[in-house]
């Protein structure tokens, strides 16, 4: 856990500064059951880095999403959590999309293309590179920029056709 910590709440500070303001979670939090989910998953191993940050990767949207939605359903209301896909992810003005949303759209992506919704999930709420990414997939960079660019595209176009 020591070697792997910073990088870890590097990454969830990242998706947390990515929200409207409001949220609770903290990124040691949000790195911290991250963690602890994946070591309470018995059976899973690790074949290097990029595979470990990956499955975080996948527990850190859960975790976000799960928590949208007992805030979407709390007693006092809570409002909807946004994440905003900046320049990068979209190509475009900044905007803010909901997380239910996104977790859906990219569902739907994965339905579709499931590498797309793999490559999506890793470089966005993993936080890896490129580089990285083609090492946890096990196909070129190249490979992974031409997914990554459509299925930015996609998305755009389905969160807009979603409001």
């Amino acid at each position: 856990m020591p070697m792997v910590y910073e990088d870890l709440r590097r990454i969830a500070r990242r998706q947390l500064s990515r929200r409207t303001s409001g949220h609770i979670l903290q990124s040691g939090t949000l790195a911290h059951e991250a963690y602890m989910k994946l070591v309470q998953s018995r059976g899973i191993r690790c074949q290097n880095r990029a595979h470990f940050f990956a499955l975080c990767s996948q527990m850190i949207r859960r975790i976000l999403v799960d928590h949208a939605r007992k805030r979407r359903y709390a007693k006092r209301g809570g409002g909807q959590v946004e994440v905003p896909l900046d320049e990068v992810m979209i190509g475009t003005k900044a905007r803010g999309v909901e997380v239910e949303a996104l977790d859906a759209a990219l569902t739907s992506l994965a339905k579709i293309d499931e590498r797309k919704g793999r490559v999506v999930e890793l470089r966005f709420f993993g936080g890896l590179s490129v580089e990285e990414t083609a090492e946890v997939l096990e196909i070129s960079e190249e490979t992974v920029s031409r997914d990554w660019r459509l299925a930015k595209a996609w998305l755009f176009r389905e969160l807009n056709a979603r409001g």
